[in-house]
């Protein structure tokens, strides 16, 4: 079984962001060194750092590009200031856009070219799929948004230096990390406009709307943010390594991994990466008390089977009842009924937990005429309990202690009340209350 990732990204995500937290989180910095040496792409170094964001410790993953290949994408002045040249407005972006101004030179690579630097790479298969996959989700979304074919896309954003390393690095440390399933509940994206190679463009940018779209990424709009959260090769991503957008009800959190991002926004961005481990299934009382443990006052969740039944005999329903006491039911019981046909019969209750339903549907479709079962999921508030043993003169019996509170309660079992009354000749109510004497002492 491999690694849950679990993906906040209530900053957005981007490329950066993203190689940032999962180096963080203990990416085989090796593997990405060795891939990035081995790209055949010039004009850029990285530098891996500790900043603060908001006074939260978070790593930095720097894509630094020479004079040639500079695109001024930290510059919030020209994504985001006043189309009219008025001033700005502060928003927010990430690394992994190669915008700039007119006379910087840009990368315009095509989907072939792409698949041929990620052929040369050095990296595991893995990552290598995984890099392909993000830039097929991209091509996929671009060639939307400018209505033509995947194999004539020319990448223009994605298709920079400091964008090809970001999926690279991206791939390599999450396959490094032996992820198999990824949770994204949502992805929070702001509102405005952004300057583009394409021009003014609306956020969220086509590109990720086409990837929300067609990939089913959970998109989240916070009309009082201004600016773009969720870059193209961000919600690529995400896309990519999306397996479930849900957490488990209950978990527990195994490594934080923070990867800062690069522009200034009035909320630090971040993307915080989780190693978790789901606890599927509550504590059960009746498990614990097996053990001979204690337990807490707590919710439990159980399975209640129920079917009818007006052709089965008396012999039949007697004997299914035994077998699903003995496969490990909680408890079993019949109720009378008026079916169809005003025939009389019996409605068969089975209590178990969830993980026993299957096999105990088993005994019933084995041993009864019934052709249908009822599922019902409940719950049930338990109360703490514990199994003690105590001394009498007639030998020892298990009692069940019950607490509410500061009251308790004792109930001596029944197997161990009847053996002592059948070797000692007493009547029942004598065997048991000689047990109850000795409750009294625990």
């Amino acid at each position: 079984m491999g690694n849950t990732l679990y993906l906040e990204l209530h900053s957005g995500i981007s490329g950066d962001m993203t190689a940032a937290a999962l180096i963080d989180l203990g990416g085989d910095q090796e593997a990405l060194d060795q891939a990035l040496r081995s790209l055949p792409v010039s004009g850029f170094r990285t530098v891996i750092s500790r900043v603060k964001k908001a006074a939260i410790d978070c790593c930095d993953f720097n894509v630094i590009l020479d004079a040639e290949h500079e695109n001024h994408d930290h510059d919030m002045d020209y994504l985001f200031g006043d189309f009219r040249g008025e001033g700005h407005e502060h928003g927010h972006s990430h690394e992994d856009h190669s915008f700039g101004h007119a006379h910087h030179h840009h990368e315009h690579r095509s989907f072939a070219d792409i698949k041929e630097i990620l052929a040369k790479a050095k990296m595991t298969e893995g990552a290598r799929e995984l890099a392909l996959k993000i830039f097929t989700i991209l091509a996929k979304a671009e060639a939307k948004a400018h209505d033509t074919a995947v194999d004539q896309v020319h990448f223009h954003e994605v298709g920079a230096v400091d964008s090809i390393v970001d999926i690279v690095a991206a791939a390599v440390l999450f396959d490094s990390l032996d992820i198999d399933r990824v949770i994204i509940p949502s992805v929070t994206e702001g509102t405005g406009n952004i300057r583009s190679q394409h021009g003014i463009l609306p956020v969220p940018v086509p590109a990720v709307l086409n990837i929300a779209e067609e990939e089913g990424l959970p998109l989240h709009i916070d009309v009082s943010r201004k600016g773009e959260l969720v870059t193209p090769t961000g919600a690529a991503f995400a896309a990519a390594v999306q397996t479930e957008d849900k957490l488990p009800e209950n978990f527990r959190i195994l490594k934080i991994g923070i990867g800062a991002g690069k522009r200034k926004y009035n909320i630090p961005s971040m993307v915080r990466a989780m190693l978790i481990e789901p606890i599927e299934e509550p504590v059960r009382a009746t498990s614990a008390v097996q053990a001979g443990e204690d337990l807490e006052n707590h919710e439990d969740r159980i399975m209640k089977l129920e079917t009818n039944i007006d052709d089965s005999t008396g012999e039949q329903l007697g004997y299914v009842m035994e077998e699903l006491m003995a496969a490990g039911a909680r408890d079993v019981h019949y109720v009378p009924c008026y079916m169809k046909k005003n025939r009389p019969a019996w409605q068969l209750n089975v209590i178990c937990t969830v993980d026993q339903a299957e096999k105990m549907e088993e005994i019933i479709f084995r041993d009864t005429t019934t052709i249908g079962i009822r599922r019902l999921k409940l719950e049930r508030s338990c109360l703490k309990r514990e199994m003690a043993q105590v001394m009498t003169k007639c030998g020892p019996a298990r009692i069940k202690v019950v607490r509410l509170g500061e009251r308790k309660k004792c109930y001596p079992e029944y197997e161990d009340i009847a053996r002592i009354a059948g070797e000692n000749g007493l009547a029942f109510d004598e065997a048991k209350q000689l047990v109850l004497e000795q409750a009294k002492f625990l």
